[in-house]
């Protein structure tokens, strides 16, 4: 197989470092498994999986003697040992802890498990290699722990700008859900109550279907029952389970068009390789980016019958701003966009950050952005000393002082900022506020601005609100809050706009 030059790019950084924990990034579709495949061996490998399909997929791309540890299959000391996860675990005792040279975790997002911990600390490799696609863990938890640098990094962005993956189209389509009353399990929404939640949504996705879908078209659903009455109601479908037969027949009739449809439970999310997929409908909500990343990923294949991937995000009412939907692909946050506002965020990938930039640039987005920047810390396990900070779309922090704007960056996959923890960067930003702006601490300290900003707003801050905004209500405003839409008014002037 001939490799692509970012592949080799790849291979050759890998093949030259230290000993240690490194970590990967390839969007889906760049062929990370044809990749670490190709990595110098001196000696044997282990290759982690947590699914069937991920277990026996690299056994193609390898010349040499090739074990698998799954169920009722056991390795013989092959050079390469493919293992799924929830099997080794339980047969350490088999190994020596010396006995790989090189552990590559695939679908790396999932390594901060206690099982994939468990096998880390027992065995002893030179090299803990992670490949992902989508670093980020939808229960908050980093990455920074397992692996100490990220070495190589191609994500989504650069496969389109590049000629490697499918450009995308991106709109939004409100089925009615509600999921404002499921609980939350492991970072995502629990399965049987969102199972519940979705349970009348049927007809709506088969609508949306009917109305927006292009070509062969992959729907996602929540759970058996879901697809399977979602495929009832479209003619020709086809819904896929755990338990379907002959899955490989199914995906040739589909690529070969005899299938217009395929509607599928978990089944499509990662390792499967679909080779026509103009149509990706996501009707199971999730508040993993990893999970949503993995779906939109099995449209994201070039083919000549393609211009571009037309994704459908099936929306409804949820409890918080933290549903997965296209902007996740670009690590672009839509909390600052007030409701009304989200249906105007679709079109091109690419014109997404200029329009939730224009959407969300509203007093009240401005007003909730404290609770957003506390939310996001408080998730991250972050001190903020009480910074005053605002949260861009892009995840940049952001600090008013009057005329002088200071910025954090926004942090990698392993919570770092320039290759530094985002809480030391933070910590540091707090030296030199207490070192060198006490003058203005009324402005950066929130226990200062609190003080002071739970009064009423002022007639003259109103007045000046007004002028600007003449149908937004602020007789309730406190003076904080009035502040901060000042701050953005003025900001704005400053910059010419």
């Amino acid at each position: 197989m001939n490799l692509r030059d970012y592949q080799i790019e790849c291979i050759d950084k890998i093949n030259n470092l230290p000993p240690g924990a490194y970590l990967s990034q390839m969007a889906t579709g760049l062929g990370k498994t044809v990749t670490f495949a190709n990595i110098r061996r001196k000696g044997r490998v282990l290759i982690l999986s947590h699914r069937e399909e991920l277990v026996n997929q690299p056994k193609k791309y390898y010349d040499c003697t090739f074990g698998i540890e799954q169920g009722k299959y056991h390795s013989d000391g092959e050079e390469v040992v493919s293992a799924s996860v929830q099997s080794i675990v339980r047969r350490l005792e088999h190994f020596k802890p010396d006995d790989f040279d090189i552990i590559i975790c695939d679908e790396a997002h999932h390594a901060a498990a206690k099982s994939y911990k468990k096998i880390f600390s027992y065995f002893k490799p030179r090299l803990l290699l992670g490949f992902t696609a989508t670093p980020n863990r939808a229960d908050g938890a980093r990455l920074n722990d397992v692996f100490s640098k990220i070495v190589f990094k191609r994500d989504l962005k650069w496969g389109i700008k590049n000629g490697y993956l499918s450009d995308i189209f991106c709109r939004r389509v409100d089925i009615g859900y509600d999921l404002s009353g499921v609980h939350t399990r492991m970072g995502d929404y629990a399965p049987g109550e969102l199972d519940e939640a979705m349970k009348d949504t049927s007809d709506a996705i088969a609508e949306a279907y009917r109305k927006y879908a292009k070509g062969a078209t992959l729907i996602f659903a929540v759970s058996v029952n879901h697809a399977q009455e979602i495929a009832k109601r479209i003619p020709g479908a086809v819904a896929v389970t755990g338990e379907t037969e002959n899955r490989s027949r199914i995906i040739q009739d589909f690529t070969d068009r005899k299938i217009p449809c395929l509607v599928n439970c978990m089944v499509f999310t990662e390792g499967t390789d679909i080779p026509l997929v103009e149509t990706v409908i996501i009707a199971r909500p999730t508040k993993s980016d990893s999970l949503y990343a993995q779906m939109v990923g099995r449209g994201l294949r070039l083919h000549p019958e393609k211009e571009k991937l037309n994704l459908i995000d099936c929306v409804g009412i949820t409890d918080s701003s933290s549903l997965c939907t296209a902007p996740s692909l670009l690590g672009i946050d839509i909390s600052a966009v007030p409701a009304r506002e989200r249906k105007k965020v679709q079109g091109d990938l690419f014109e997404l950050p200029d329009k939730i930039v224009k959407a969300s640039d509203t007093p009240m987005s401005w007003i909730r952005n404290t609770e957003i920047v506390d939310l996001w810390a408080k998730e991250q396990s972050y001190n903020l000393h009480n910074i005053n900070f605002f949260k861009m779309p892009d995840g940049r922090l952001t600090l008013s002082l009057g005329e002088k704007i200071l910025s954090i960056p926004c942090q990698d996959e392993l919570g770092n900022v320039d290759g530094r923890p985002m809480q030391e960067v933070i910590d540091d930003l707090y030296s030199e506020l207490t070192s060198n702006y006490q003058d203005c601490r009324s402005l950066w300290d929130m226990n200062a601005v609190k003080r002071w900003g739970n009064n009423p707003a002022t007639d003259r801050q109103k007045t000046i609100i007004r002028r600007k905004f003449k149908d937004f209500d602020c007789s309730e405003l406190t003076k904080m809050q009035a502040s901060q839409i000042l701050n953005r008014i003025f900001s704005e002037k400053r910059a010419g706009k």
